[in-house]
């Protein structure tokens, strides 16, 4: 079983940028497809973006794909997701996923997930 770790949460001005960086342990990230989802308060857990185990595909969901990028450095086992532009309406719990069959959209396609980052956006 793969182990996630975020990190680089926190607050930020309407219009800025922050990245998220997710460290794995316990497997081989290159084995998974890894991704983002996020939480807002009240609101279901959304996918944001994933990325295929060699890092040469991406995805990114409509709401954010011309803001947001991942990216992933195997060699780190690491995954990262560079938020910017950021909006009022991107708060939310920002989760780490490992996913290790083809699907990666859906919350039950995902095989472990991180303690979740918190960001906040203000205006």
């Amino acid at each position: 079983q793969v182990q996630l770790v975020e990190s680089g949460g926190g607050s930020v001005q309407a219009g800025g940028s922050l990245r998220l960086s997710c460290v794995a342990s316990g497997r081989t990230l290159s084995s998974y497809t890894m991704g983002w989802f996020r939480q807002a308060p009240g609101k279901e857990r959304e996918f944001v973006a994933a990325t295929s185990g060699s890092g040469d595909r991406t995805f990114h969901a409509a709401s954010v794909a011309d803001r947001f990028t991942i990216s992933r450095d195997n060699t780190k086992n690491a995954v990262y997701l560079q938020m910017g532009s950021l909006k009022p309406n991107d708060t939310a719990v920002y989760y780490c996923t490992a996913s290790g069959g083809p699907a990666y959209y859906s919350p039950a396609d995902i095989d472990a997930w991180g303690q979740g980052a918190q960001i906040a956006v203000y205006s």
